[in-house]
C-alpha cells in the first residue's frame, strides 16, 4: 500500500473508501509534515461520535464539497485528527478503532492503549496487542 506502518507494527491498511477517506484522499490514514491535524486514526463514526464532534465544533456530518468531503454517517470508517479522537475519548464518546488501518504516528498524541480499548480489529496472532 503505502509504505507507512499502522499501530500495530504491521503494513497501513485501507481505512475507508465509501466515502473516500484519508489526508490525501487515498482512503489510508497516511500522513506527512503538510497534514497539521494528524489524521491518523482509522475511526468507524457512530451517531454519539459524530454529535459529539458536532458539538465540540468539529461538524463530521455536514457535506462540504469545494474539500471533498460528502458528510459522515454512522458506520462510514474515516481518518480522523488523533487529537479529536483523544477529546471524544476523554468526553466518553471515542468512535471504535481499526488498529490495522491507524498509523503508527496516532501514537504521538493517543496513547496505544486507548485505542487499543475501542479496537473493532483483532487480529489473529493477539502477542501484537501486548
Amino acid at each position: 500500500m503505502t509504505g507507512d506502518r499502522n499501530v500495530l507494527g504491521g503494513d497501513l491498511e485501507l481505512c475507508g473508501t465509501e466515502p473516500l477517506t484519508g489526508f490525501f484522499r487515498d482512503g489510508c490514514c497516511s500522513t506527512g509534515p503538510e497534514d497539521l491535524g494528524s489524521h491518523t486514526v482509522c475511526a468507524v463514526a457512530t451517531q454519539e461520535f459524530l454529535e459529539h464532534q458536532r458539538a465540540v465544533g468539529n461538524d463530521l456530518s455536514t457535506p462540504v464539497p469545494q474539500y471533498r468531503f460528502p458528510g459522515l454517517r454512522p458506520g462510514d470508517r474515516w481518518c480522523v485528527v488523533a487529537a479529536r479522537w483523544l477529546q471524544a475519548y476523554q468526553d466518553g464518546v471515542a468512535a471504535p478503532v481499526v488498529l490495522a488501518a491507524t498509523h503508527e504516528r496516532a501514537t504521538d498524541v493517543v496513547p496505544l492503549e486507548y485505542l487499543r480499548q475501542h479496537a473493532v480489529d483483532v487480529p489473529g496472532d493477539l502477542s501484537s496487542l501486548d
